[in-house]
């Protein structure tokens, strides 16, 4: 049985993924900073639930020492994530303390989990890893601004997740930026969505059907849409 491990997963995108993976016959690992109704759920559909904090140290070291321990590692879904309203994260209002929180959750946690847990990835067979940034850190695309730290802390990750791809080559770990587009979750329940928006569920089985399974080593270290198309940098 292969094993994942899914951040964020008390809610929204990486909820659902988790989902998605048991009935793929995986070993899920779901884990958010709190154990809520969500990790509930999915403790009861099959999943192992833990409380990992992505911005701690010292939470990612205790999931790894208590829970994961030694045990081969066949994918890493970094999808925990946090973002400012744009009124708030904009060029004349936003502020350090909204970059520093901002930051340390969509580009650190995946480094220092992923960090973390590289002995469990190196101990399986052809392991992935994914990272779950957004279209909005693509320089190339961007044609609106705005959204400071959250744009940057995206453009970031996928910095990041390009390094890791290059650094694991050699050891046949794939690495995959995931662009899940617009989707209704309520990390900014009060922004105006556009037509194309979807629900949760959908975004997780896209991204699923159309990158996570059937992508290897032969696009690690590339950008992809749900929909299967890659992004530009």
């Amino acid at each position: 049985m292969p094993t994942a491990v899914v951040t964020g997963a008390n809610s929204g995108i990486a909820h659902e993924f988790v989902k998605v993976l048991l009935g793929e016959g995986y070993k899920v690992f779901a884990v958010d900073r709190d154990q809520g109704d969500g990790l509930s759920a999915l403790q009861k559909a099959g999943a192992q639930t833990s409380v990992l904090d992505v911005t701690s140290i010292d939470s990612i070291g205790e999931f790894k020492k208590s829970q994961i321990k030694d045990a081969p590692l066949d994918l890493l879904l970094n999808i925990a994530g946090i973002a400012a309203g744009s009124d708030v994260d904009g060029l004349t209002n936003s502020t350090l303390d909204i970059f520093q929180k901002t930051f340390a959750v969509n580009a650190y946690g995946p480094f220092f989990v992923t960090q973390a847990l590289l002995p469990n990835l190196e101990a399986a067979t052809k392991a992935k890893i994914g990272i779950v940034t957004s279209r909005v850190g693509s320089i190339g695309d961007n044609s609106s601004g705005g959204h400071y730290s959250y744009r940057a802390s995206k453009a970031a990750a996928n910095s990041i997740g390009k390094s890791i791809a290059m650094d694991l080559k050699d050891k046949g770990i794939a690495v995959l930026l995931l662009h899940p587009g617009y989707v209704k979750t309520g990390l900014l329940p009060n922004a105006t969505m556009p037509p194309e928006t979807v629900l949760p569920n959908e975004a997780a089985e896209k991204l699923w059907r159309n990158v996570v399974k059937p992508k290897g080593m032969e696009q690690t270290g590339t950008f992809w849409h749900r929909e299967g198309f890659e992004l530009p940098w």
